[in-house]
């Protein structure tokens, strides 16, 4: 699923059109179900902004357009009327660019100064990230919660997915089975500090992301992965560089998640 980078990047990409009077096309039934090419046809786009893991795209009049990219979603921009390959969900055409929307995403049409975004929490992407309103809903919620399943809470930090979840974890040497009643305020700052910069700063190397049964990058022990949390995503960890409280492994997936095969590796 794309994360609050990409979604920055898209919305980097997608800037070339504000200010531009569009025309849009819905070639897909969920879109032209929202009626989008009929209300937004001929407004002006006047700001393109990342939250989260959410674009917006706003109109002239207050006019929003909220997409949520999902697992496969992305944006592309083009030269106006240059080639299509592929079936876009949305082609928004402005004089000299366009910007299509391809994948299964979410839209929503709503009007600014209605908030649906109000209890999201802070953003990571924010440079520099307000690491006090972050802790400050971490210490809110559940302190037998595991730090690995908050930090994918998108109201309690708005952007992070399983990969940064992994990949910041991994560079603040917490375990993602740690709970956050265990943690000091120190070291979930420095969970959330960096993985904010590793974000900011497009650290590309993998560290344990889709790791699982490699040899550590920094120490070479074997990189463990098992589910978490109710959606029952992949956690990924290195043993030595992120000591302390293990999930159960004993169970028939047990040996399959240390060698990194099967349901463990996933």
């Amino acid at each position: 699923m794309p994360e609050g980078d990409a979604l920055h990047r898209a919305a980097v990409r997608l800037r070339i059109l504000e200010g531009s009077v569009v025309s849009l096309v819905a070639h897909h039934p969920r879109a032209r179900a929202l009626n989008v090419a009929e209300r937004v046809d001929g407004r002006r786009l006047e700001r393109v902004e990342a939250v989260g893991k959410n674009l917006l795209l706003t109109f002239d009049g207050g006019l929003v357009l909220r997409s949520h990219l999902r697992m496969k979603g992305r944006w592309s921009v083009q030269r106006t009327g240059g080639r299509i390959i592929g079936s876009p969900w949305l082609v928004i055409r402005g004089n000299e660019h366009e910007a299509l929307l391809f994948g299964g995403s979410v839209l929503q049409l709503g009007r600014r100064g209605v908030d649906r975004f109000a209890r999201l929490g802070p953003d990571v992407m924010l440079d520099p990230p307000d690491l006090d309103a972050m802790l400050a809903r971490m210490r809110a919620t559940d302190r037998g919660r595991d730090i690995g399943d908050a930090l994918l809470d998108q109201q309690l930090v708005a952007g992070i997915g399983n990969k940064w979840k992994a990949e910041g974890l991994f560079l603040g040497g917490v375990s993602p089975w740690a709970r956050l009643g265990d943690l000091s305020d120190d070291r979930i700052r420095r969970v959330l500090d960096e993985t904010s910069r590793a974000m900011r700063e497009g650290h590309r190397g993998k560290m344990v992301y889709r790791r699982a049964g490699m040899p550590c990058r920094r120490c070479g022990e074997a990189i463990r992965s098992w589910p978490q949390g109710d959606d029952a995503r992949m956690a990924y960890w290195c043993p030595a560089c992120q000591p302390g409280t293990w999930p159960d492994m004993s169970g028939p997936y047990g040996k399959k998640a240390e060698a990194g095969t099967g349901r463990g590796s996933a």
